[in-house]
Parts: C-alpha cells; structure tokens; sequence
C-alpha cells in the first residue's frame, strides 16, 4: 500500500449512495506504513467541474471512464477496507494531486 494507490471500497459510507467508490491515498508514507489503522484518502467521482482541488483521471489511470479526484472531501478510511486495487497514479498525476491538496488545505504553494 502506498501514497497514490486506487482502492474500491464497498459502501465507503452510509451517506453514499453508491454500492462502491474508488479512493486515492493522499496520506504521508510514513503513516501508511506505521500500525495506525487508517489512512487519508480522496473520493474519486465521474463528475468533473474544472475545480483546482479536482484532478482529471481516466482509462489511463486504471478507471473504468473519466472522472476526477475531489480534494476538498478528504475522509480517513480503515486500511482493512483498502483490499480491492485498481491502479497508481503516475508521478505526473501525483503531482497534481499535490498541488490541488494544497489549494484544498490552503497551504502554500
């Protein structure tokens, strides 16, 4: 398990109306590969609005069809749940995932 790593995760929360969501990972190395039992992670949804805090992903990231990662709905998932992988973001995806964590946690760039 790693940093940029795709999961779905069956009915991620009882607010969600789908069976199932994929995830990215957006927590530090360090913490996934500690004993602590859940990591930071970013919904994954087929709408994209253009959004800074959005990062466009698609078949070439190992989706089904374009959608978008949604920096701004952030959720700690329990690594037990992080069993059905999809794929990794590239290094250049990851860096804009970075970069749109940033805009999201208003942190400087």
């Amino acid at each position: 398990m790693k940093r940029g790593d795709l999961y779905r995760v069956t009915h991620p929360t009882t607010r969600d109306p789908k069976r199932s969501r994929v995830f990215v990972i957006v927590s530090r190395q360090i913490l996934i590969d500690s004993q602590f039992s859940t990591v930071i992670c970013a919904p994954i949804y087929t709408q994209y609005h253009g959004f800074s805090t959005q990062v466009h992903v698609d078949i070439d990231d190992g989706l089904k069809h374009s959608s978008s990662i949604h920096c701004d709905e952030l959720i700690s998932l329990p690594k037990s749940v992080l069993t059905d992988y999809i794929g990794v973001l590239s290094i250049f995806k990851l860096t804009e995932l970075n970069n749109a964590l940033k805009i999201a946690l208003s942190l400087e760039l």
